[in-house]
């Protein structure tokens, strides 16, 4: 099975999907037959794709916010790599928990709300039992990604939700 990259170029709404056929083997974008990369001095680099030759060069790397600024043919490209975990964080809002926003909480995957144990108002700490989500037979308690109000709930006791659907919305405590 492929692993997979997702390349976001200049904050595009859809990324450039990135594959490992084989696991030690290149990273190559989908629909890509042939990709071969040589370093062709400092920053610089020769890339064949499907037989046509282009130069990159590297124009500056920032480690800390994940991106590479790329000189590809005369333009400037912003890439941010992200992995299907950090994608899946992403979307379900959990990298907004930072500097003491809670995000809002989505259903990590689809299923019947079994209990909401909050209500509008509540005050919660990180880690408290906010609601009980059935998913393949299974019963799964999610808890609070860090201290917050509950602004709105949007679960419904035996209700199903879907992957990503929101249950919650939170308030900062003030």
């Amino acid at each position: 099975m492929a692993r997979k990259l997702y390349a976001h170029i200049n904050q595009g709404a859809a990324p450039l999907v990135l594959e490992r056929r084989l696991p030690d083997g290149p990273w190559v974008p989908e629909g890509v037959q042939q990709l071969d990369v040589a370093a062709a001095g400092r920053g610089s680099f020769s890339v064949l794709v499907d037989g046509r030759s282009v130069r990159a060069t590297v124009v500056k790397e920032d480690r800390a916010a994940g991106t590479l600024k790329l000189r590809i043919g005369g333009k400037l490209y912003t890439v941010r790599m992200e992995d299907e975990r950090a994608r899946l964080v992403h979307a379900l809002g959990l990298d907004k928990a930072r500097g003491g926003v809670v995000p809002d909480l989505k259903a990590p995957m689809p299923g019947l709300v079994l209990n909401v144990l909050v209500k509008a108002g509540d005050v919660v700490k990180k880690n408290d039992a906010l609601l009980v989500l059935e998913a393949m037979k299974m019963e799964n308690v999610i808890k609070a990604p860090g201290d917050a109000v509950v602004a709105q709930v949007h679960a419904v006791q035996g209700r199903a939700v879907e992957k990503g659907q929101l249950l919650l919305g939170f308030a900062p405590v003030s």
